[in-house]
């Protein structure tokens, strides 16, 4: 066997120990993070929130404004999404690290119930079980409420209902387009593009949302500024 021969196998087998003992590690945190709460307990304590918001209280177009900018393509995968994931994997490859996700609605649920927010490739696969776990045992509906009563808006507000009340004053059912479309953009980086923090990173965001929506058929071009 030549010697290019025994380095491309040796490397074959490093790379195969090191998947196997990446699963396992995710798998036992996936393990560990199910027995301190069961998923049964975590729906049971997002829906008992005073102002947990269902889906048919929300404005259409702030929905449609969420699965542009977020995962568009919700309904129809089951947790993961292989084109994203794919297109975050080479981007990792090429900068060594894990700086892109490329996770669905159900990652980000599963990340925030269950996950801190190292990026790291166990905690990646143990969410990825979470997700496929989640979307087993309940609707698209209902994973879609429970991540927006759920995720963070900035400015200490810890749902869309706070965020919608906090921002703007009002239940998120009278959100006109302009707010809907800003409220969408920002738990991609709260900190960032609250608009009591930064308002004019926060309007750059909302046309992002906008581009999106356009982009992906949610609206016809120029319907929303």
């Amino acid at each position: 066997m030549g010697l290019l021969k025994k380095m491309f196998m040796l490397a074959f087998l490093v790379i195969l120990t090191w998947v196997g003992l990446t699963f396992y590690s995710g798998w036992q945190m996936y393990e560990d993070a199910l027995a301190a709460c069961p998923l049964e307990e975590k729906v049971a304590q997002t829906t008992a929130q005073e102002n947990f918001t269902t889906l048919d209280q929300l404005p259409e177009i702030y929905l449609d404004a969420v699965l542009a900018v977020e995962d568009r393509s919700f309904y129809g995968h089951h947790g993961f999404n292989l084109r994203s994931t794919g297109r975050a994997l080479i981007r990792n490859f090429q900068e060594k690290d894990l700086v892109e996700g490329g996770s669905t609605i159900t990652q980000q649920l599963a990340k925030i119930w269950y996950f801190d927010l190292d990026k790291k490739f166990d905690r990646k696969v143990a969410e990825l079980l979470m997700a496929f776990n989640i979307e087993e045992h309940y609707t698209k509906k209902e994973i879609l409420e429970f991540y927006l009563n759920s995720i963070y808006f900035g400015s200490g507000y810890y749902n869309v209902y706070d965020a919608s009340m906090g921002y703007f004053g009002k239940v998120p059912a009278e959100m006109n387009d302009y707010e809907a479309t800003l409220l969408a953009g920002i738990p991609n980086a709260p900190s960032v593009y609250s608009p009591d923090v930064n308002p004019d990173l926060a309007e750059q965001r909302r046309q992002q949302v906008i581009q999106c929506m356009e982009q992906y058929g949610y609206i016809e071009e120029g319907a929303i500024r």
